[in-house]
This record gives structure tokens, C-alpha cells and sequence, in this order.
């Protein structure tokens, strides 16, 4: 084994030596039901192109299979394809419920786990669990559609058919070099008899020939042939020539990865083989489906195994760029065995000793669910629009629907996903959360993501940066400076050395979308913002991205908050910028002075409510009148993200900047009395910008610490639960707008109904909570104290209360003394069988109460900061 065999590719990658990035898991978990595949008039994605529909409609913008791989231009796909031999389908993608469809929203039906990953993709592994019996998908789309908003869904491990046999399907990919890729899939029998599964590990080519378009992105159609008993010639115009072997013995099937016309007949020509062929020749039994003459677009090797009760069968395949002689000779296992144990002593350096074994899985299937999370994404949003000419011309509906203000966007990248099954799609304040955790993994990507994002074909003219593929116009929380300087001091730490040129290019940038918040969200020039949902889906009384019953408009505590946290981390970018260019000095006391305005427009208005320790968002009349919409939400502990020191050491590098801010704040003591005092030195000769002074940040953390309030045995809850027995209600006009605290599912409709953000637990802005009490700490030190609990008489330093947050948070996912996992509440076989009990999912959200969770079972975008947290709790330990 070579001495760090993962970081010497990742520095080969950096240097451009060798592209070992070129192939990953960048194939979609689902493509169907997605805005860019829907051409309908009212912009209804989910009955436009559904499931039913996926097996035989050839796709427009991308592929999606079963725990596969593609290159980053999605031009040549592999994935595994199965058959129990009694459904009704052959299963080649996820299931899942649309939008419509589910109780609670879309939500995948399948039970799969991404185990391994390095940052090269050198080693993936997953595990998909497919039943013996019947797959339930009719009881899984009734019952769920029968049920309402106060019941919880009916999950595919509810229905009992893991309880009558199942099959682990475990596919593991290792790079033997960067265009030589092997394919392991290891099927074990966890049924109580013997059964028969058929395999069908499928190539094929990404469909970019039918849709009359010429250029970039438009490659002519290629081909796959058989060229040997098991082997077959792949030819792609841009990517080449490749080679796919199949061990054994298979029966290779060929057609074309074109629509089935004969059940979507949209124009007047005959195909004989198609999409589906391979289900039409497996399931329905026709074997003139596939093509006699062994040559198309689509290839699958054809494995039916018999496997006896408690065996299992391996599958092997390799893909590279040139034939070799024994495919599957002694380097084959040779190389997994290799990539393996690199793999093992990447993630021994990454991660400390001090974690015990449980945390450490915990850890590397956090870590392996970001990195098998990345996906090509393609979104041509004027072709979109005009629709291609090969096809029906898209409806008036469609021109002039969704996101038709953003023509200037093309988007034709690999990006990470916050779940490439449920959020198959970019979402921006997401993706700068999961560039945190990346950072940790393989800086140069997360950098290029926060790059991307700001690039003149993904960020508007106006300065926007796009919120998700929905609506890109939706106005997410303004993070991308926060992620862009947290990824720049992770990757100093990590590398020794700092990297002046990315962080000088992406100020640059934001500096247009600052502008762009502070002249659209900003009404009265007050310095109070707005900002709609701001990510936060139902948290408020109304639809804050709609227009108000009430007339009028809401000034936004959140928004506001969020402004100022943007000032300060542009004010830190600036401020290091400054040490090697002295121009930026000027910029960084801008920023300083802005964030002064708004930190006192927090403290002087409305927002502020003195007699509850708390912030709240302020709703104004057309009448002029003001009132207080006094929901105690996350809404209110936001103010507490915008913090930040500032050391004499670094001021004496920026004599300018210090001069400018030395005369402020005795200047403008209007302005600054209502703010933490920057002319009072603490810990290690550190000043302090916050929002909140001492006094204010004791009230708003002994109503956060309170158990009866926000203070869940597994991290800070998202409203608090005060709300249970006191909701919050507005009559307007005859009609009851409540919040009241809903630990669980979301009972709304607002935003899907898939996401609630009235009790549960969230892990990003429990991030940010953490780490703003750390801030806080780096100013007062040990002597600033509060109770944690509330109530309690045990006192605690802001450092420890941070620590403490970040274990409860952990803890989720961890074994407790009785060896069950919260996050997987009373499903006993996920705490138990030992054949599951150790794979973890990461949901986007948790219960409010005891942990368990819900929502997107993959969101291992921002929740995979647990493995930040727990690197941090194992370097403190250590």
C-alpha cells in the first residue's frame, strides 16, 4: 500500500497530473419528477413525468439509477438493475411517492445506505435492501394517499415485507487507475430458503442525439456493440472509446435508450427497441424487445443467481479505456483490497482516536453520504422555455412559468445535492453547508461549489444567487459568505497555507449579491430587512414569501439578523484581504459600519421585546401600525449568529481600518450604545461586534436553554415548545392563522407540507448556534456564565454550553446504554438486527422531542455536519 494513497490522487487531481475525478456517483438517485424534465403548462413536474413513466421516457436533462456512476458530463452511465421475480417491474431507480401522492410530500419509498467514500471516489460502497416478496409500491401510494396531515406516513419498512426475505445488495466501485473503474456488486440471501434474484448491472449512453440540437452538450449518437462473449465496445463522441467487461458467463442485452413511442406516442416514427426493452424482455417476457443484433445505446449483462439461505453471490464488471487481457485476474480483488485500506488510513488521519467505534461509523457514513452526493446537474433554462425541435412545442403556460425571468442560466456541472433522491437539485444555502463539512474532506471541491454558484451563468445580473430549481428567485438565508470563510480557514488549518486568490475572487462576487439584499430587501431603508421564507418553510403565522392577508409587509428579525451575520463575515474576508492589499482596508470599515446601523436598528425598533428577553418579527399595517407577531421561533435566536472578534494584533496590521473604527465608535455614540461595546477590551485583548450586549444575550439563552422552551434533549428545537399548550394565533379577516408546536411532521401545506419547522430539530442552525457561542466565548472567556439548563443552578461557560449542544446533537445517531440509535425511534429491526442496526441514515430533520427522524432520509448534505461536530468533540477529548 503506498504511504497516503487518497491524498497523493487528491494532490495528482489538484495539480492536474491525473483526472482521477472524471468518474463518481454522479448519477441522480431520481430524474423523474424533477421542474427541468417537466414541460407542462402549469408547472405540475410530478404528473408530467412521473414514475410510471421513468422506464420508458427517454430523459431530457440528465439519467438517475440504482447506486451507479457516471462521468462528470453524464455521458456514460452505469448502475445495477434487479429483479425479485415478482414484481411488476424491474426495478432499475428508486421508488417514491410525488409531491401530490405523500401524506407529508415526496418521499422515497426504499431503504439504502451509502456506507464508503473517499474525496477521488477511488472507493465507493452502498447497500440498497431489496424484499423476496412482492415490492408494496400500490399500498405504499394508497394508504399514504389516504392518510392526512396529522398521521405519520407509511414508510416501505411498515409494510412487513422485510419480515419474508430480503437481499443485500452491496455495490462497491474502486479506481485501478482514473479510466480504469471496477464494479463489485455482493448479493447475500437474508431470507430463511433459497431464492432466485436476476442482476442486470446496465451501461448506457446519456440520450443528447434526439432532441435536434447541435453544440456543446449535444454530442451525435454513440454506440455500444458486443465485441466479446462478456465484453462490449462503448464509443462516445467527446469521452471516446471504453471497454465494460462482465465476469462469467451473462447474457448481454442490447437497445437503445430512446422513448417507448408506443406508449407515449408524441411523434410519428417506429422504434423497435427501447428504454423499457430490458423490463419488456424480463418481466413481460417478450423477447423480441431487445435487439438480435447486439449493438445500441444500452447494454446489461443478465445474471439470474440462485442463492441459497444465508449465501450470496458477487457480481464483477470493470470499465476502462483500453481491453485488457484478464480483466478479472489477481489485480481485480487486488485493487479493492488496496482502495480499501486506503481508504481505512484516510479517514484514521481525519478522524481523532479519542472517538469510539460507533462514532467513528457514524462519522465515515456522514462523511460517505456527502461525497456519494454530488450529481451531475444539467438546466438550460432558455431552451427549457423554447422546448427543442424535435418535440411538441411546450405549452404558452410553460414559456412564461417558472423561472422564465432566469434565461441567462446554464447550469452543466457536477454540484452537491442535498439528496439526490428527495432534493435531486442544487439548493444554495443548503450547499453552503455541506462545503463545511467537504472542506474537511477535499477543500478544492468545496471551493469550486461556492465558486460555481456565483458564476455568471448560475447568479442573476441583479446579483441574486439562485435559491433551487422550484424557483430560483426564492430568497434563501444569505450564508455563502459564512461558508466561503469557514471553507478558507478550514483549508488553512488543514494545508498550512492560505489561499488569498479564491477568497479575493469570491469577495468579489459577493459584494453584487450584498448589494442585491441591501437594495431589494431592505424597504424603508431603515436597516430592517425582509427576505420572505428565508429557507424556513412554515415557521411563520403566514406565507412570508406570499403576499400578506393583511396587507402591509413583515419586517424580519431572521432577515435582518441573517444581514448582519453577512456584514460581519464579509468584514472578516475584507479584514484579511487587507494584511496583503491595504485597498481592502476601506471595504472592511464599510462593512463595519453597516453592520453598526444594523445592529442598532435590532436594539431601537420593534423587534426587541423587553419584557420577554426575545426577538420577534414585526408586521406592518398599510394603516401604519405596527404590531408584534410574538411567536417564539429560531426566528429569534438568529440574532444571536451575528457575532464576531476582532483582536488588537489584527487591527495593528490595518492601522487605516483601526483609525475608522476607533473614530466610530466615539463618534457615533448614538449608534453604538446600542450595541456590544467595542471599546471594552475582553478575553485576550479582543473587541466584540454582536447584536447582543451581555445583558440581551443572558435573556435570549435563558429562554433557549429552557427545557419547557426551545432545549430538546437532542439539540435546540426550531419553535418553542411553549407553543404546545399556547399557540400563537392571528385572526384575519374571519380567518385563524396558528403556530403551535408540531415536533414531528409538518400538519401544513405550506411549502410542499415536507418540511416542518414548527418543533423539530435542524441540524444546520444548530451548527450555527454552536459556533456562535463559541465566538461569544472568545470575547467573555470563563467568566461569563449561564445556567444549562435553565432552572438547573448548574452553571456553564458559553464554551461548555456549546459542548454540551454539540454531544446532545450527536447523540442522535450514537448507541445510548440500552444500544439504541434515537434517530431510528421504535422501528425495532433498525435497533436491533444486527444486519441493520449499524447502518445510518441522516434525515433532514429530527423530532423535536425524543430524536427519531424525519423528512429526507439522505440528507446527508447539511446534516453531515454531526461528523464536524463529532471530529470536534473527539479533538477537545483528545
Amino acid at each position: 500500500m503506498s504511504e497516503d494513497g487518497e491524498r497523493r490522487r487528491i494532490d495528482e487531481d489538484h495539480r492536474r497530473v491525473h483526472n482521477w475525478r472524471r468518474w463518481g456517483p454522479y448519477l441522480s438517485e431520481r430524474q423523474w419528477g424533477t421542474v427541468r424534465e417537466d414541460y407542462s403548462a402549469d408547472g405540475t413536474c410530478w404528473d408530467y413525468l412521473p414514475h410510471d413513466h421513468a422506464r420508458s421516457r427517454a430523459y431530457r436533462w440528465g439519467e438517475d439509477g440504482l447506486l451507479g456512476i457516471t462521468d462528470r458530463e453524464c455521458r456514460l452511465c452505469f448502475a445495477v438493475a434487479l429483479w425479485n421475480g415478482k414484481d411488476p417491474i424491474l426495478k432499475e431507480r428508486m421508488f417514491g411517492l410525488g409531491g401530490p401522492e405523500g401524506n407529508h410530500g415526496e418521499d422515497v419509498k426504499e431503504l439504502y445506505y451509502y456506507l464508503d467514500a473517499t474525496p477521488t471516489c477511488s472507493y465507493l460502497k452502498a447497500l440498497y435492501k431489496y424484499p423476496q416478496a412482492e415490492y408494496p409500491y400500490a399500498r405504499l401510494v394508497d394508504e399514504n394517499r389516504r392518510r392526512g396531515k396529522r398521521d405519520r406516513e407509511l414508510e416501505v419498512e411498515d409494510t412487513g415485507v422485510f419480515d419474508r426475505g430480503y437481499w443485500d445488495v452491496i455495490v462497491e466501485y474502486a479506481k485501478a487507475a482514473p479510466d480504469d473503474v471496477l464494479a463489485r456488486i455482493t448479493i447475500a440471501n437474508r431470507g430463511d430458503a433459497p431464492a432466485t434474484i436476476h442482476a442486470l448491472p446496465t451501461a448506457w449512453l446519456r440520450n443528447t442525439w434526439s432532441w435536434g440540437r447541435h453544440g456543446e452538450g449535444y454530442d451525435g449518437k454513440g454506440s455500444i456493440e458486443r465485441v466479446g462473449a462478456a465484453s462490449v465496445r462503448i464509443s462516445q463522441p467527446t469521452l471516446g472509446h471504453f471497454r465494460l467487461d462482465a465476469a462469467g458467463a451473462p447474457e448481454l442485452l442490447f437497445t437503445e435508450n430512446e422513448t417507448n413511442l408506443r406508449r407515449f406516442p408524441t411523434r410519428n416514427v417506429e422504434r423497435l427497441y427501447v428504454k423499457d426493452a430490458f423490463h419488456e424482455w424480463l418481466v413481460a417476457g417478450r423477447r423480441e424487445a431487445v435487439n438480435p443484433q447486439r449493438v445500441g445505446t444500452k447494454v446489461a449483462a443478465y445474471y439470474p443467481l440462485d442463492i441459497a439461505a444465508g449465501g450470496e453471490a458477487v457480481v464483477e464488471l470493470r470499465l476502462r479505456d483500453e481491453p485488457i487481457d484478464d480483466a478479472f485476474g489477481a489485480e481485480f480483488p487486488g485493487t479493492f483490497k488496496q482502495r480499501i485500506a486506503e481508504a481505512d488510513q484516510f479517514y484514521a488521519k481525519l478522524l481523532p482516536a479519542t472517538l469510539d467505534d460507533d462514532a467513528r461509523n457514524v462519522s465515515r457514513q456522514a462523511f460517505a453520504g456527502l461525497l456519494w452526493g454530488k450529481q451531475f446537474y444539467n438546466y438550460d433554462v432558455p431552451t427549457w422555455l423554447r422546448g427543442d425541435p424535435t418535440e411538441p412545442p411546450p405549452p404558452a403556460g410553460h414559456q412564461h412559468g417558472r423561472n422564465s425571468d432566469w434565461t441567462h442560466l446554464y447550469n452543466e456541472d457536477v454540484l452537491s445535492m442535498p439528496d439526490k433522491w428527495e432534493y435531486p437539485w442544487y439548493a444554495s444555502w443548503d450547499l453552503a453547508f455541506h462545503c463545511v463539512a467537504l472542506a474537511l474532506l477535499d477543500s478544492d471541491f468545496a471551493k469550486r461549489q461556492l465558486k460555481l454558484l456565483l458564476r455568471e451563468w448560475y447568479m442573476h445580473p441583479n446579483g441574486q444567487i439562485p435559491a433551487y430549481e422550484w424557483a430560483f428567485g426564492d430568497v434563501n438565508p444569505p450564508v455563502h459568505a459564512w461558508a466561503a470563510w469557514r471553507v478558507y480557514k478550514i483549508e488553512e488549518r488543514h494545508r498550512g497555507s492560505a489561499d488569498y486568490v479564491f477568497l479575493e475572487k469570491i469577495f468579489h462576487k459577493l459584494l453584487l449579491n450584498f448589494t442585491w439584499w441591501v437594495n431589494r430587501k431592505d424597504l424603508t431603508g431603515n436597516n430592517i430587512f425582509q427576505g420572505g421564507f428565508l429557507g424556513l418553510d412554515n415557521i411563520g403565522v403566514f406565507d412570508r414569501s406570499s403576499q400578506l392577508p393583511t396587507g402591509g409587509f413583515i419586517e424580519q428579525s431572521d432577515g435582518t439578523s441573517w444581514m448582519g451575520m453577512y456584514c460581519l463575515n464579509l468584514l472578516e474576508i475584507a479584514m484579511d484581504l487587507g494584511r496583503v492589499n491595504p485597498s481592502y482596508e476601506d471595504v472592511a470599515s464599510k462593512f463595519f459600519e453597516h453592520f453598526m446601523y444594523i445592529a442598532h436598528a435590532m436594539n431601537t425598533l420593534e423587534l426587541w421585546d423587553e419584557d420577554d428577553g426575545f426577538f420577534y418579527d414585526v408586521l406592518r399595517l398599510p394603516n401604519g401600525s405596527v404590531q408584534r407577531l410574538k411567536v417564539r421561533s429560531m426566528v429569534g435566536l438568529i440574532p444571536l449568529f451575528a457575532v464576531g472578534t476582532v483582536g488588537e494584533e489584527d487591527l495593528a496590521r490595518l492601522p487605516r481600518f483601526r483609525s475608522r473604527m476607533l473614530w466610530f465608535v466615539r463618534n457615533r455614540p448614538d449608534i453604538c450604545e446600542a450595541v456590544a461595546k467595542m471599546n471594552m477590551l475582553g478575553l485576550q485583548q479582543r473587541r466584540i461586534l454582536s447584536i447582543l450586549k451581555a445583558e440581551r444575550l443572558r435573556r435570549v439563552l435563558k429562554v433557549m436553554l429552557d427545557e419547557t422552551e426551545f432545549l430538546s434533549p437532542y439539540g435546540i428545537r426550531a419553535l418553542s415548545h411553549y407553543h404546545l399548550n399556547h399557540p400563537y394565533v392571528l385572526t384575519v379577516d374571519g380567518t385563524e392563522h396558528r403556530v403551535q408546536y408540531e415536533p414531528a411532521e409538518s400538519t401544513t401545506g405550506i411549502f410542499g407540507g415536507n418540511s416542518n419547522w414548527r418543533g423539530p430539530i435542524w441540524f444546520p442552525l444548530n451548527f450555527l448556534i454552536i459556533e456562535s457561542l463559541q465566538k461569544y466565548h472568545y470575547y467573555y472567556g470563563d467568566e461569563f456564565q449561564v445556567e444549562f439548563p435553565t432552572g438547573s443552578g448548574n452553571m456553564m461557560t458559553l464554551w461548555q454550553v456549546a459542548r454540551e449542544l454539540s454531544k446532545r446533537l450527536a447523540a442522535i445517531f450514537l448507541r445510548d446504554d440500552s444500544g439504541r440509535r434515537p434517530l431510528y425511534g421504535s422501528t425495532e429491526k433498525f435497533q436491533k438486527d444486527p444486519y441493520w442496526r449499524d447502518h445510518i441514515l441522516f434525515y433532514e430533520y429530527f423530532h423535536g422531542d425524543n430524536g427519531a427522524g424525519i423528512g429526507a432520509s439522505h440528507q446527508t448534505g447539511w446534516t453531515a455536519l454531526v461528523a464536524k461536530l463529532l471530529l470536534q468533540i473527539g479533538e477537545h477529548d483528545s
